[in-house]
């Protein structure tokens, strides 16, 4: 919403920023101008050098043609006003005081450092269990609760894939068989809108199939689910919220990006926390149900990974808690916020 810098000038407002995505991904925003400077992409969003871009050695990479403003773009004419945006909206961002993140300096310094103007981490945010619903786009299925109560500790393959993911029928149903043959517990939140041309009578025979071994329903509370000792692993669009979530409570990923910034979120995930492993498609762009078995059996027998996520957990913690860096960012907000 970087229109409301133009209140700055005009009437003299003071105007922080919020980051919904990572410090990685707007640091890569600013980069955009000089990737159109090298010819990697052009003024309308073509690729012209399908280059693997890193900012740092200590951040993720992404291939040029998973940049946010690429992917996001479904047509020529859509790509282009997403670059162009970025070109305009770019040089508007040093009228604000700050950027606050949801994010922690421990896993994006070097992100937070190349921000154009003073960041504030104050992540991994998590609201209260007390806040009301009004924020979600689904009613939550709380009955998941008691069926993870009845699930033995670190056995539960957690499925969702956030509110903008849309599967078709062919990947509906190999996800479906994927987790069948995993033979694991299984909670697979599968939103209203979540399958491109399947019926309800698809969905009621799943839960039918599966029942007694896995549950599906229509949205989940995620950060009690995740925070829950049954669970073993996350199947994740890796949304940034997700992400921070994921973190926040130490679950491994098992990462299946849709769009936007989630290949760089991936990328976080794999290549520089080692908290996770990709899913793979085939050449015909499906994912099987035996890559899916496959996946699932080692992610899950893989030590390593378990012991950085868990490690990524102790720093989310510390980082909250008083005197944390997120702490101490959030104390400069607050007084931000406060001064005449």
């Amino acid at each position: 919403m970087s229109f409301v810098l133009e209140l700055v000038p005009a009437v003299g407002v003071r105007v922080a920023l919020f980051s919904t995505y990572s410090a990685a991904i707007f640091a890569l925003r600013m980069h955009v101008p000089k990737m159109v400077q090298d010819g990697i992409i052009d003024e309308t969003g073509n690729v012209k050098r399908n280059e693997r871009i890193q900012l740092r050695p200590k951040m993720p990479a992404i291939d040029a043609t998973e940049l946010p403003w690429i992917s996001l773009g479904k047509s020529p004419e859509s790509r282009r006003a997403m670059i162009q945006s970025v070109l305009k909206n770019n040089p508007t961002f040093s009228l604000a005081e700050t950027i606050v993140c949801n994010t922690f300096q421990e896993i994006e310094s070097g992100a937070l450092a190349l921000l154009p103007i003073q960041a504030l981490a104050v992540g991994p945010l998590e609201a209260p269990r007390s806040t009301s619903a009004a924020g979600h786009f689904w009613a939550e299925d709380e009955t998941c609760l008691p069926w993870l109560d009845a699930q033995a500790p670190g056995s539960v393959v957690y499925v969702a894939f956030g509110s903008l993911t849309v599967f078709d029928a062919e990947r509906l149903q190999e996800l479906a068989d994927g987790l069948v043959l995993t033979g694991r517990p299984f909670l697979w939140v599968v939103r209203p809108n979540f399958a491109d041309g399947v019926g309800d009578g698809w969905l009621d025979g799943l839960r039918r199939r599966v029942a007694g071994t896995g549950l599906v329903v229509g949205w989940a509370p995620q950060q009690r689910v995740l925070a829950h000792p049954s669970v073993a692993c996350f199947v994740s669009h890796c949304g940034w919220n997700s992400t921070m979530e994921g973190v926040r409570h130490g679950v491994p990923f098992l990462c299946w990006p849709y769009f936007a910034d989630q290949f760089l979120n991936q990328s976080y995930i794999c290549d520089v926390w080692g908290a996770g492993l990709r899913i793979r498609a085939d050449e015909r762009g499906v994912v099987t149900k035996e890559e899916i078995r496959g996946k699932v059996a080692r992610l899950l027998g893989d030590e390593g990974i378990k012991a950085r996520a868990l490690s990524l957990r102790s720093a989310a913690c510390a980082s909250v808690a008083d005197g944390g860096s997120s702490h101490q960012d959030l104390l400069k907000l607050v007084s931000l916020l406060t001064e005449d």
